[in-house]
């Protein structure tokens, strides 16, 4: 099989992990008899130094015109980069809403899974780590407060700023149906995260999700506030199997549950339309301050491109065979230096997307 991939290196770390997720992408295609053609494109820091704007119109076509994207991390340090003093229009996470809202990306799936062999490094204690946890958060990406009306004005001398947080139906209708589908293929549980005692938006959340529900008689639905989800997630993560939620609340839990695995680092996520076209990155950051050092972890780039292989490509055994590999690697104790524990083996980024590899 041919397949086409639009490849977003990014900035930062993301040049270095989009790379072995290459090499591992390559040797699937060497074992399975595929053939994987990449396409290199810019967005972020990198496409502002080039052309200007973080995402050009004839990138987001290129994008259009394959069957997936793989991406790396966006961004730089806010602190210090000169893309920052840009209007934030310009700045490099704007190519990030551009290219989800053009892609009709709506559906983020954001897996969360604490392997056993870590659980030393999951900052909860010990008698909740030792039970593990397999999650997926799942969080609707083109709507809600980051895509709201907004603006900054001066009222009587007092300067007010506004952030419109708005949903409908059909949104929140369809990005359910995504979360109960999924539900559907794994233990048949999905926990619904809203703000419905003070939000309307949450409150018509509520409503149509209990709606979808009805058409999936075998998946046991519960609701929960999103600031009882927080507190949930560091008390007993074990309880949640597919949790779904809006863009904002989806924003921060999923950055809460990625830390609580131990490192971010080993964190994939997809981003899906209602075809199956998907953009698939890391769920952490540029990490700006070790780019260039080859000390990146890659394994969530890696296991971004299983998800593409499996929900994109309907290439089941060879996710399986990627995913596989990355455990028995884990398994045999290679470490990158996020993940490092005493007694482990110290791998690069390089050496451990080459180890990966190996074990496919």
């Amino acid at each position: 099989m041919e397949k086409n991939i639009a490849v977003i290196k990014g900035d930062g770390i993301g040049p270095e992990i989009v790379t072995e997720a290459m090499k591992v992408l390559d040797k699937v295609a060497e074992k399975y008899g595929h053939k994987f053609n990449y396409e290199q494109l810019l967005m972020g820091g990198c496409s502002i130094d080039a052309n200007g704007v973080p995402l050009t119109d004839e990138t987001i076509e290129r994008c259009k015109a394959s069957d997936a994207v793989l991406m790396g991390s966006i961004g730089g340090d806010t602190t210090k980069s000169p893309w920052y003093k840009l209007p934030a229009n310009l700045r490099p996470e704007a190519g990030l809403l551009k290219i989800r809202k053009s892609l009709g990306l709506f559906a983020n799936l954001r897996p969360c899974l604490l392997f056993s062999e870590l659980s030393s490094a999951c900052p909860l204690k010990k008698e909740i780590s030792d039970k593990g946890f397999d999650m997926l958060i799942m969080r609707e990406l083109t709507g809600g407060l980051y895509f709201g009306e907004r603006h900054t004005e001066e009222v009587n001398g007092v300067m007010n700023a506004v952030d419109t947080l708005k949903y409908d139906e059909k949104e929140i209708r369809r990005i359910a149906i995504k979360a109960f589908d999924v539900a559907m293929k794994r233990r048949k549980k999905v926990t619904s995260v809203d703000k419905a005692n003070v939000l309307d938006s949450s409150r018509l959340w509520r409503k149509v999700v209990e709606e979808v529900a009805k058409d999936y008689p075998e998946v046991t639905l519960e609701h929960m506030l999103v600031d009882n989800s927080a507190m949930q997630l560091v008390k007993d993560p074990a309880q949640f199997d597919v949790m779904v939620t809006e863009n904002m609340f989806g924003d921060i839990l999923s950055d809460e549950a990625s830390m609580i695995t131990g490192s971010i680092g080993m964190l994939p996520s997809a981003s899906m339309n209602e075809t199956k076209f998907g953009l698939y990155e890391p769920s952490g950051g540029s990490a700006p301050d070790i780019a260039g050092q080859n000390k990146a972890n890659p394994i969530a780039t890696i296991l971004s491109a299983a998800m593409m292989l499996r929900y994109s490509f309907d290439m089941n055994d060879e996710a399986d065979a990627v995913e596989n590999a990355v455990r028995q690697t884990i398994k045999d104790g290679f470490r990158t230096g996020d993940i490092m524990s005493e007694g482990m083996t110290l791998l690069s980024c390089s050496e451990m997307g080459s180890k990966i590899a190996e074990y496919i």
